[in-house]
């Protein structure tokens, strides 16, 4: 019952190989049909998303329906990009999901102040990454309603 006729942008700012490459095989283990693209912190991040730099061309950075957001990276790091992120109003309307290993109430309360919209820490098994991805889907893309601009439409 998806209600999106084509695949959603999902983007994941990640500085970890190893869990770029979890969430790319959780991501097809839950049989989502949405994109995941990477970038390595909170720099590229806003590069891509500002068509900048590598990202200058829109057609190979599509706009995101959903970013993914670690919080601890180099350069920029997740909460730096998310006050970014939040403060533009071109860029604001996306939904933006910290997903990370801290368990800080301090990260936590800190996230959804600078405007999160969810906060998930990152499960210690892959079965539990691919429900968490399978969830993800559900949540953003069948249950709730978005508007067209947050999907790039």
């Amino acid at each position: 019952m998806l209600k999106r006729a084509r695949p959603i942008v999902i983007l994941m700012a990640e500085d970890d190989p190893d869990d770029r490459m979890l969430a790319e095989e959780a991501l097809q283990e839950s049989h989502v049909a949405n994109t995941l693209r990477f970038v390595e912190n909170g720099e590229e991040l806003m590069d891509y998303l500002k068509h900048r730099g590598k990202y200058a061309d829109p057609a190979s950075a599509p706009r995101p329906g959903l970013i993914l957001l670690d919080l601890n990276m180099p350069k920029m790091d997740g909460r730096e990009a998310l006050r970014a992120i939040k403060s533009d109003p071109e860029l604001r309307s996306i939904p933006v999901v910290v997903l990370t290993t801290s368990k800080a109430e301090e990260d936590i309360l800190r996230s959804y102040d600078e405007g999160a919209n969810s906060y998930i820490i990152k499960p210690v098994t892959f079965e539990g990454l691919v429900e968490a991805m399978k969830t993800l889907q559900r949540y953003w893309f069948e249950i709730i309603e978005l508007p067209d601009v947050a999907l790039g439409e």
